[in-house]
C-alpha cells in the first residue's frame, strides 16, 4: 500500500447538467493523512453526489478537490485510479468471475499499457489482500455465490489490491446484517489509508471516524469530530427527530437515541 494522503475540499459545488439545480451547495473540508471521515446526513442530503465528486465521477460544477495538494482534474485517470479505490453502496451479484479475478482487477491502473494479466508482483499483492481479509479460501468461489457481507470484503479486497493512498466507501454497510456491519467497520478501521465514508448510522460513525461532516439538503451543517458535531439540537434539525444523547458505563462512550 501507498502512503496515506490529505484531502481538501474548497467550495465544492455540483448541479445538475440539465436544469443546473444546485445538489451541493460550497463544500469545504480538509481531512488529514491517515483519518477517517463520515459523510452522515438524512436521505437525499448529497452524501453520494459529494463522494462522487471525490473519486472523479463528478466534476465539480465549481471548487476544488486536491490529493496532497494536487487537483484531482489536473491528473490522469490512471494516476487518480493509482491514488483513489472505491467500494460502491450496491455490488453486482451475477458476475461469473471468481474471487481472485475479481480482486486481479484493482491491478489495472498498475498495468502496462495493453496488458490484461497479472505479474509476479500483481499476484503477490492480490495474494496478500485475500488474506488481509482472510478471503484466501474463497479464492475459487464464483462471486455470485457469496453472500452479502462476503462480496463486500471482496469488493473492500479489490480495493486494497489497487494500492490506493485514499479509499472512499458508499454505505459499507448497508443491507448487512449487525454481525456483518460490525466485520467490515472493524476492516476500515484498521486500514492503514485516508478513508471516507458514507455512513447511516451515526453510532458507528461515532464509533469509528475521527472527523463527521453532516449534510442536509446539499449544505454542509457541521465538520468536526463525532463528539462536537453529534449534539442533540443539531442532530434534532437535521433529521428533524427528538435526540438524547446518553453516556454508556463503564466504556464512558456516548450514544444517541432517536424518537419522533
Amino acid at each position: 500500500m501507498t502512503k496515506a494522503v490529505s484531502v481538501s475540499v474548497k467550495d465544492a459545488t455540483w448541479s445538475l447538467p440539465l436544469n443546473r439545480k444546485k445538489i451541493l451547495h460550497s463544500i469545504s473540508f480538509d481531512l488529514g493523512p491517515g483519518k477517517i471521515l463520515g459523510v452522515v446526513g438524512p436521505n437525499g442530503s448529497g452524501k453520494s453526489t459529494l463522494l462522487r465528486l471525490l473519486y472523479r465521477f463528478y466534476k465539480p460544477t465549481s471548487g476544488l478537490i486536491k490529493i496532497d495538494d494536487t487537483n484531482i482534474w489536473s491528473i490522469s485517470n490512471k494516476e487518480v485510479a493509482r491514488k483513489v479505490a472505491v467500494v460502491l453502496q450496491e455490488q453486482p451479484s451475477d458476475f461469473a468471475l471468481n474471487v481472485f479475478d475479481i480482486v486481479s482487477l484493482g491491478r489495472t491502473p498498475h498495468r502496462s499499457w495493453g496488458s490484461s494479466t497479472n505479474g509476479i508482483h500483481d499476484n503477490k499483492v492480490v495474494k496478500n489482500s485475500l488474506e488481509y481479509l482472510s478471503l484466501q479460501e474463497f479464492a475459487d468461489r464464483k462471486f455470485n455465490t457469496l453472500s452479502g457481507g462476503e462480496r463486500q470484503r471482496v469488493m473492500v479486497a479489490r480495493a486494497i489490491a489497487q494500492e490506493p493512498s485514499l479509499l472512499v466507501l458508499d454505505e459499507p454497510t448497508n443491507h448487512l446484517d449487525i454481525k456483518q456491519q460490525l466485520e467490515v467497520l472493524n476492516l476500515i478501521r484498521d486500514l492503514p489509508l485516508t478513508i471516507i465514508t458514507s455512513l447511516h448510522d451515526l453510532n458507528m460513525a461515532s464509533s469509528v471516524c475521527d472527523e463527521v461532516l453532516l449534510l442536509n439538503h446539499g449544505y454542509s451543517i457541521g465538520f468536526g469530530t463525532p463528539k462536537d458535531i453529534f449534539s442533540e439540537k443539531t442532530i434534532s434539525d437535521a433529521f428533524n427527530v427528538k435526540t438524547r444523547k446518553e453516556v454508556l458505563m463503564p466504556s464512558n462512550l456516548e450514544h444517541l437515541t432517536f424518537h419522533l
